[in-house]
């Protein structure tokens, strides 16, 4: 198989919004996808796997990595900090994988500037009410957190003009479907497609 460069995509949504669902469904479908495991000061999850959903780090550590330029993005979101490794993802890319950065806006913002070839897609709630819902069927935070991610939810979603795509997750089909078709499309650029299938073309050509 021929290796070709993979595409860069930024995937934005609020929280509550569905977006990690909806990417873990499209990497069980699509296997040439891949999701950046990014660095955070959070603590983790009920659940969450070090080195599977996030690198878990001190502050003092991923100041550290900070201050050797290691990361491609970072930002502080609700006190905490994230951060992308470049060198994994340079290395991903060049391997021929597609590769999702899951980043807010701030994080988009720097990536755009040193990648401006990547592509970017935001997903949004239906409605508030619904943003709402999700958020308090997780069970895992107070009202007065709610309805400060409400508050966060509503500033973040005024940055979907930033992004080239938008995929409105009412129903998680119909969503999956749209961002599986975004993928797609890409994968079938002329310039990907004349790096795979190299010698097809030579001998359709010969």
């Amino acid at each position: 198989m021929t290796v070709t460069t993979g595409t860069l995509y930024i995937i934005s949504a609020p929280s509550g919004a569905g977006k990690t669902s909806l990417v873990k469904a499209l990497l069980d479908a699509q296997p040439q996808v891949r999701v950046s495991v990014s660095h955070t000061t959070r603590p983790a999850r009920p659940g969450e796997v070090d080195g599977v959903n996030y690198h878990f780090v001190s502050r003092e550590d991923f100041i550290e990595r900070l201050g050797r330029d290691e990361f491609l993005e970072h930002a502080e979101v609700f006190g905490n900090l994230y951060g992308t490794s470049q060198r994994w993802l340079e290395e991903t890319l060049k391997e021929g994988y597609d590769l999702i950065l899951e980043i807010d806006w701030q994080g988009a913002q720097q990536v755009r500037k040193q990648m401006p070839l990547a592509r970017s897609i935001f997903i949004l709630p239906p409605t508030q009410e619904a943003l709402r819902q999700r958020l308090t069927n997780r069970g895992q935070d107070s009202d007065d957190v709610i309805d400060g991610r409400m508050r966060e939810a509503v500033s973040e979603m005024s940055h979907y003009v930033e992004y080239d795509y938008l995929v409105i997750n009412d129903d998680f089909a119909h969503a999956l479907g749209d961002l599986q078709a975004i993928f797609r499309a890409s994968q079938l650029r002329q310039g990907p497609q004349q790096k795979r299938h190299t010698q097809l073309l030579s001998e359709l050509l010969a």
